[in-house]
């Protein structure tokens, strides 16, 4: 089972997302160390042009306001057609998705894409890979003190360049996440619920459903009556209401059923 850490303050803040009961402030954080590891091959979230640096390891300093600069490394694991400044990073020691653009954010400084990328691998069990995507899950964290914390979500899709890796998002905190659930699945800190199971195989949901909603302005209304503006930047093949959301006031990618939320 992996330990999770629930930080109370993170080093970037974060915008309330009006979730009912779910601090601002909440992450999960994974102490251990994995081994980046990719595939290559096409993805409606990853366009390559020339000199791609999608898989590429980067490191830069951030700063906001008057607090120190801080120093961050991650790994590119995807840049965004409708907006192609904007790249989804996932920094090391993080887990959950970031969404920025690197060469536009003053807050950035002193960007290195660095010259080792991703290494390439091959899913073990690529039925089984198939098999998790779009299935309701209860996800397992081990915290500091010893005790279980379960988390409901849904698996999204495999991480492009990372193939050993899944984007995943929850219903207490619905942002963008990815972790290695295969093999949290082969240890038994992810079980898939029975009425996914029983939708199998992965059919494309059904329904009024509008299927090209990416790129289009979206305004979220929170619980205190504030409103938010963002972009829908992606959708879920087989569950196109469900989309990837970046904020203008947030660096999180959300992921919300826009005939749900909206």
């Amino acid at each position: 089972m992996k330990t999770s850490l629930r930080k109370t303050a993170d080093r970037w803040s974060r915008t309330d997302a009006g979730i009912t009961g779910v601090s601002a402030s909440i992450m999960k954080k994974r102490m251990t160390q994995a081994k980046h590891q990719s595939r290559v091959g096409p993805s409606s979230l990853v366009s390559q042009p020339e000199q791609s640096i999608i898989g590429c390891r980067i490191r830069h300093g951030w700063k906001e306001g008057n607090s120190p600069i801080t120093h961050w490394k991650g790994t590119i694991v995807g840049q965004v057609p409708v907006n192609p400044s904007l790249y989804l990073i996932k920094y090391d020691e993080f887990d959950c998705v970031y969404g920025l653009e690197l060469n536009k954010d003053e807050r950035i400084s002193a960007l290195e894409v660095l010259p080792d990328r991703v290494a390439t691998s091959q899913i073990c069990d690529a039925h089984l890979a198939d098999m998790m995507v779009s299935k309701a899950v209860k996800h397992l964290f081990k915290l500091e003190d010893g005790s279980k914390d379960e988390w409901r979500g849904m698996i999204l899709a495999p991480v492009p360049v990372m193939n050993t890796w899944f984007y995943i998002t929850y219903e207490k905190d619905p942002i963008l996440y990815m972790y290695q659930l295969l093999d949290d699945y082969k240890e038994g800190d992810l079980r898939i619920m029975p009425y996914s199971i029983d939708s199998l195989p992965v059919q494309r949901e059904q329904g009024d459903v509008v299927d090209f909603l990416v790129g289009k302005r979206v305004e979220y209304a929170k619980q205190d009556g504030s409103e938010r503006n963002g972009m829908i930047i992606h959708q879920i093949e087989v569950k196109p209401s469900i989309c990837f959301i970046k904020f203008d006031d947030d660096f999180y990618i959300y992921v919300y059923n826009v005939v749900k939320a909206f």
